[in-house]
């Protein structure tokens, strides 16, 4: 059966951390120049229908670095041919698909109808790929302390947020929406989290209060992409909860702050903050590629034994 990576329910706990393991090996492997071209004469397609820095970037190179071919396409899903048709075609030319969509429902159509993987790029419901970053990244700077830690998304509760609420069912922090009324998230998705993780998933309206003792302080843009008709509207009801140095001084004295970026500098977050000692922003995005890497390698079954010095 082809496994796709499409969200973090998608594996067990287990094989979660071994990917994010990978990763750090990965990354390792990259630091020391040391050759790991492990998906030599492997194939991957990228179907972007946002714009992308990261992401698509470090696909790209990090399939380079493993030793394949990245071929991109920039089209709209189920414009010129159906979404099922594209899969068809593809699955006979490609070992992989990484999708960027607005609609999760073509990115499931798409592995539904695809005999290869499919990987999730983001969606206007996840963005698996990013929290795997996150995690990866918060493992290099808290070790054994991040189960115990509490990460507070201040903010929209979008497909970032969803993504980092999914992550509760594979580690033991504690995860707090700080958010207006009314921009808790997908409640669906969100409930039948809670089910399963109880009050390690808390949902706060009040900034000052939410923010208070946090480790972490995350946020990401008032509008996601598709929502630009509500940039105004909503830089008035999300400007009590800008992340600044007053916010961040709420946290403990060594949180750090986190951005899935790009970053709207004087909305979401001012620059003094951004820029600080306490941002691990860049860190975030470098740990993109290792992590993806690791989950491109990963579903095309390739298990690398190495050892590391």
């Amino acid at each position: 059966m082809v496994k796709d990576f499409l969200s973090l329910c998608d594996f067990s706990t287990e094989e979660i951390h071994k990917m994010l393991l990978l990763a750090h090996e990965l990354k390792t492997l990259q630091k020391k120049g040391l050759p790991h071209r492990w998906l030599r004469g492997k194939t991957q397609a990228l179907i972007f229908e946002k714009p992308s820095l990261r992401t698509k970037m470090t696909f790209q190179i990090g399939m380079f670095h493993l030793g394949g071919e990245t071929f991109v396409m920039d089209m709209k899903l189920g414009e010129r041919e159906s979404v099922p048709d594209v899969a068809k075609n593809l699955e006979r030319w490609v070992d992989l698909i990484v999708a960027r969509v607005f609609e999760h429902a073509d990115l499931l159509c798409l592995a539904k109808n695809a005999r290869v993987p499919v990987i999730n790029a983001l969606s206007n419901l996840l963005h698996p790929c990013q929290i795997m970053a996150d995690i990866m990244t918060l493992q290099e700077k808290l070790g054994d302390k991040l189960d115990n830690c509490t990460i507070v998304f201040v903010g929209d509760g979008n497909n970032v947020f969803h993504s980092w609420a999914e992550s509760l069912l594979h580690f033991n922090f504690k995860l707090r929406l700080v958010c207006p009324e009314g921009y808790s998230g997908n409640s669906k998705l969100v409930n039948k989290i809670k089910k399963e993780v109880g009050n390690r998933l808390q949902i706060e309206h009040d900034v000052k209060k939410g923010v208070k003792g946090a480790d972490v302080v995350y946020t990401d843009v008032w509008a996601s992409m598709g929502q630009e008709h509500e940039q105004e509207k909503r830089a008035k009801i999300f400007a009590p909860y800008q992340v600044n140095k007053d916010l961040m001084a709420l946290a403990k004295p060594n949180a750090y702050f986190m951005h899935c970026l790009p970053a709207h500098r004087g909305m979401e977050v001012t620059s003094d903050v951004i820029d600080s000692k306490q941002s691990i922003v860049y860190d975030q995005a470098e740990n993109r590629l290792h992590v993806q890497k690791a989950i491109m390698v990963t579903l095309l079954g390739y298990n690398p034994i190495t050892k590391i010095d």
